[in-house]
Formats: C-alpha cells, sequence, structure tokens
C-alpha cells in the first residue's frame, strides 16, 4: 500500500530526530507509534507505516551525526505535533434514550479484587459524562457476592476503588454494598419460583455440562413451584453442601447460545466474606443481584462493555418474566493499549509475593499507577472520551495517551539533566570562565526562567553516548566541544578528555551532567526496571510529587514519598 508524500516526510523527519537523540541508533517502534498517534487515520495502514519506517530507519542508521543533522536541518528542523490534534476530536456521545434531565441515575460496578486500571477508564468516564449532561446522580455499588477462591473480595478494595473514582473526579452521590443486600435478594427469587421459572439444580457438573450442550433436561427440572420452594427452603437452611445444590432459572433448552440454557441464579459458599463473614451460605449470581438491584436503586441508564450482553439478557428476561420494566442498555467496545497488559488476578499475585511495588506499580496500569508516572486525570479522561461509544473493538498503541498527555504539560515542565549509567570525564585545558552556564528551563518558554548548572572541567555522561564516539571530537549539549580518547577507562576510572573550541559546530551533541554537586537518581521504568545515574546540582531541590522533563530521556514524576537528604532522588518514568 502507498502512502502520501507528506506520511514520508514526516516519517523521514521523526526518524532523523531519534536517531539524533539516540546515538546508538533510529528506533522504529516509537517513530511508528509516534506517527499513528498523531494522525489517526493511519491506523488502519499500520502495516503499511511499519514498512515505512523500516526502510527510513535502515537507510538513516549508520549515517555520522554530522549527515543527520544536515539532513534534518534541511527538512526544516524538527517536528512540531503541539499544534497537530494528537487525537481524534471527541465525538458526539448520543442522547440517552427516554432520559430527562435531572432523573438520570447511573452506576458505577466494581468488584473488589483489586484496583481501577485504564481499562475501566470508560466505566468512570462515559458514566460521568452522561451524569455532567443530565445533571443525573451516579451511585457506586460494590459487586462484592462472594468471589471465588481464585478472585477474592478484600477489604482494602473498598476504600481503594472509592479513591480511585474520586482521584478521577468522579464523586458517587450514594455507595452500596452488595453484601449487605443479600436478604433482599431471596423474595426475588422465591418470586421466580412462584411463577415456575426456577428449580433447583442438583446434578453433578459433568452430567450437566452434557445435559446442556444437548439440550436435555436434568432431572428435577421438573419441579413444580411447591418442590422447588421446598427445595430452595432447603438450600437456606443448610440441607445442602457447598456444590450440591444450586437455583437454576428456567430458559429455552434449544437456545442457540448453549451458555443461556438454564443459568445458574443462586450458589452456595462457605466462604469468609470480608465484610459479612460466614452470615449467608446462599448467593446470587452477579446477573440475578443486578435484576433486582437496578429495579430497587432506580437506576435508569446502564451503561457498560458490550462483553456484557449475557448480563443484559438475563436481567431482561428475569423482568420480563416478572411484568417489569427495566432500565436501558448502553454498550460501548472493548478498548486496548497495545503495551497495557492488564489482568487484576495476575497483578494481585504479584504485588502479593512482592514482585510488583503494590498497585501504583507501573506494570499495573492502574489509574495509580498513571497518576504515579505523572499522566494526567484530565489526560486519561480525554484519551478515553475520543473515542466515544463505539461498538468496534480499538487497540490503539500508548503513545496515545502519551501524546494527550504531552499536550498538557510539555509547555510547563522544566527541562533537567541526567545522564544513566554515567562515566566520570576529566576535560584538560577547560575555560576557567565556564565553571557554570546558565541553561534555559525550557527551550521554547522564557518566561519558565533560566538555572545555573555547575559544568566542567569535570562531567559525567552517559556510557552508551560515549562508546559510539570514542576518538572523535564531540559537543557538550548547549556548552562547548571536547576530543574524547580512543578508549574508555578501567571500571571507575575517570577519562580523560581535551578542550578544543566553544563553537557551535555541527558534530555528535552529548548529554553531561556536571560533577559538582551531582546528584544520584534512581528511575523506576515502565517496566518495573530500575535506572540508576547522575542529575545535575539543581535537582536537590525538586520536591515530591513534581514533574521534570529529563532532557533526551522523557517526561518523569518524582516520588511523592521521596524525603530528600542523602537517598538518591527517586523519580517515575512517564513516557518519551
Amino acid at each position: 500500500m502507498s502512502l502520501p508524500a507528506e506520511v514520508e516526510h514526516r516519517a523521514r523527519r521523526l526518524a532523523l530526530e531519534n536517531a539524533v537523540a539516540h546515538p546508538g541508533g533510529a528506533r522504529v517502534d516509537p517513530i511508528v507509534a509516534r506517527l499513528l498517534a498523531t494522525d489517526p487515520a493511519l491506523r488502519p495502514s499500520g502495516a503499511a507505516v511499519r514498512d515505512l519506517v523500516s526502510t527510513v530507519v535502515a537507510e538513516l542508521n549508520g549515517l555520522p551525526s554530522s549527515e543527520l543533522e544536515d539532513r534534518l536541518a534541511a527538512l526544516g528542523g524538527p517536528e512540531r505535533t503541539a499544534a497537530r490534534p494528537s487525537l481524534p476530536s471527541t465525538p458526539e456521545f448520543a442522547d440517552l434514550p427516554g432520559a430527562s434531565p435531572g432523573k438520570v441515575v447511573l452506576r458505577l460496578a466494581p468488584f473488589p479484587s483489586g484496583t481501577l486500571h485504564i481499562g475501566h477508564g470508560r466505566m468512570l468516564f462515559i458514566n460521568q459524562l452522561y451524569r455532567e449532561r443530565y445533571s443525573g446522580r451516579i451511585l457506586l455499588v460494590f459487586d462484592d457476592t462472594i468471589g471465588s477462591e481464585e478472585k477474592r473480595v478484600e477489604t482494602e478494595f473498598f476504600d481503594l476503588i472509592l479513591g480511585d473514582c474520586e482521584a478521577a473526579g468522579v464523586h458517587p452521590d450514594a455507595v452500596f454494598y452488595k453484601s449487605d443486600r443479600v436478604p433482599n435478594f431471596y423474595p426475588w427469587a422465591e418470586r421466580v419460583i412462584a411463577k415456575g421459572a426456577a428449580y433447583v439444580c442438583r446434578c453433578p457438573a459433568e452430567l450437566l455440562r452434557e445435559n446442556r450442550a444437548h439440550g436435555v433436561a436434568c432431572p428435577e427440572r421438573a419441579q413444580n413451584p411447591g418442590e422447588a420452594m421446598d427445595e430452595w427452603n432447603k438450600m437456606l437452611g443448610n440441607s445442602y453442601a457447598v456444590g450440591e445444590a444450586v437455583l437454576r432459572l428456567k430458559t429455552d433448552l434449544q437456545d442457540p447460545d448453549p451458555a443461556f440454557r438454564d443459568r445458574v441464579l443462586f450458589r452456595l459458599s462457605d466462604l469468609d466474606h470480608p465484610r459479612v463473614g460466614t452470615r449467608y451460605r446462599v448467593w446470587p449470581m452477579l446477573e440475578f443481584s443486578w435484576a433486582v438491584d437496578d429495579i430497587e436503586l432506580g437506576i435508569t441508564h446502564v451503561l457498560r462493555g458490550k462483553d456484557l450482553v449475557m448480563e443484559d439478557r438475563m436481567q431482561r428476561y428475569i423482568w420480563d418474566l416478572l411484568g417489569i420494566h427495566g432500565p436501558s442498555f448502553v454498550h460501548w467496545g472493548i478498548l486496548r493499549v497495545r503495551e497495557a497488559k492488564v489482568a487484576k488476578s495476575k497483578s494481585y499475585r504479584e504485588i502479593k509475593s512482592g514482585e510488583f511495588d503494590g498497585w501504583s506499580d507501573p506494570r499495573t496500569w492502574s489509574l495509580r499507577s498513571l497518576d504515579r508516572r505523572g499522566i494526567t486525570n484530565d489526560a486519561v479522561r480525554a484519551f478515553i472520551l475520543s473515542f466515544g461509544m463505539s461498538l468496534a473493538d480499538v487497540e490503539v498503541p500508548a503513545e496515545t495517551l502519551y501524546a494527550e498527555n504531552r499536550k498538557r504539560i510539555d509547555a510547563s515542565t522544566v527541562r533537567r539533566a541526567f545522564v544513566a549509567d554515567p562515566v566520570r570525564v576529566e576535560v584538560d585545558a577547560w575555560p576557567e570562565d565556564l565553571a557554570s552556564v546558565s541553561l534555559p528551563n525550557h527551550p521554547d518558554r522564557a518566561e519558565l526562567g533560566t538555572r545555573v548548572a555547575p559544568a566542567g572541567p569535570v562531567f559525567h555522561l552517559a556510557r552508551r553516548d560515549l562508546e559510539p564516539r570514542l576518538g572523535s571530537e564531540i559537543r557538550l549539549k548547549d556548552l562547548a566541544n571536547i576530543q574524547l580518547p580512543a578508549a574508555l577507562p578501567s571500571a571507575g576510572g575517570t577519562l580523560a578528555a581535551r578542550f578544543t573550541s566553544r563553537a557551535n559546530q555541527r558534530i555528535p551533541r552529548l548529554q553531561w551532567v556536571g560533577a559538582e554537586g551531582a546528584l544520584p537518581v534512581d528511575v523506576l521504568g515502565i517496566e518495573g526496571e530500575h535506572t540508576p545515574g547522575l542529575g545535575e546540582a539543581t535537582l536537590a531541590s525538586a520536591r515530591p510529587g513534581e514533574v521534570f522533563q529529563f532532557e533526551r530521556v522523557g517526561f518523569v514524576r518524582v516520588e511523592k514519598d521521596w524525603t530528600g537528604g542523602s537517598a538518591p532522588l527517586r523519580v517515575v518514568f512517564g513516557h518519551p
């Protein structure tokens, strides 16, 4: 597939920028992600974009840095995306069916087995959008039915999830717990039984699966309402052990979807619930509990993912059976961030084992982890809402979110110098008047002022920048030119270089940190890796929670619990 010339021009410019910023060579993935994030129309042609970028990168890698910079200058300078829309404009959200201002009641229904992650963003922000449109109400109703051995309800998650909602700017009007409402569900079960529409099933699991697959009724399905009520009372009276009996809804045994044939309404459990202990042994399945709660709590519209259409069907079936008109259902498709490996159960295991650093570990992709990385709630909301209510599943690169955040923080974020895996460099014949230098806090925002950074004659440079430049003349970025020796010193040694000139020549530019006052820094990466290095002396005044852009690295946020002193400055990498 051929792409427009303008796309090739942008790809070439981005590749040149990337190659200049990374002396080891341009990288394909960040360039592709940037193109797709800043021009959504290219997303259907993702494979062609990757082929184009791969070709351009192969052509550029290996060229001298001076030629790379000349080519970049010939293209008109660096790529500027601030004026370009980083996301499609927020689509219109259709009015809710039958909605009236002041009368809309919505619900959030998280299962408390972990904190909220980016995949819950649509639940939060779409419900909030409609709440604002209709001056409505949002109820936070914890789906804390008994769970399972693999998916346990835990007390800590109630407060954590409520905190996630509040931090996202979604303030519930009321909070409910299904575990408090278990007795409310029993009369509804009896109404269904009285209709002759439910029975207590004691089939072994293997027999049940075979019967359902073939549309065959189990023996207990013939129970009349009186017999079914007796069996139900036995369930309530502890006459059956866990796994021996369930209450089933009578649906069409020839239904095209075998999963809808005689679904379970209630089951038995002896698990200890963190809020109600072992007070109840008979627990509703979620879809039955919602058939009840959506009526009793006055929900007018249920907004949720299309993966829950089975729950819709069950609720409507029960309402129709009982002659009840329930709320409307509105759905959206699945939104995935390509780099986000989201799984609460997996994160739970890794947090409990100590492998992950709590629920704010960047690998969880929780809302807490995004905040820890300096990705603003406003950016997350705009990112989520940009995809509207389409039923189509969408997968986008993380750069799409990063572009939205960059648009919000770039102009106000000061720059600072940092080098990873530093090598000490002592420069011979260094001018005495270059012991310090005044540097802008932002290359394009004079109003953000300047800072004075200690300079030579001793510096720290990143090993990965030095190794391909040994024996060459290089420029210390925004400062002066030096001649490097042909080999690195032995471990822990000092590299001896020589001052050459102040002229701003077209030679490789390397990031540096003056040795005087250099501050140890630990960078926590997106994959949980720690990168030690040194930052410029001015970082000693950093404040907990402050966001910086480490030049030629990316945006970072100072850990909120960093206390300063002799400990390394701890920051979390946000994004390029």
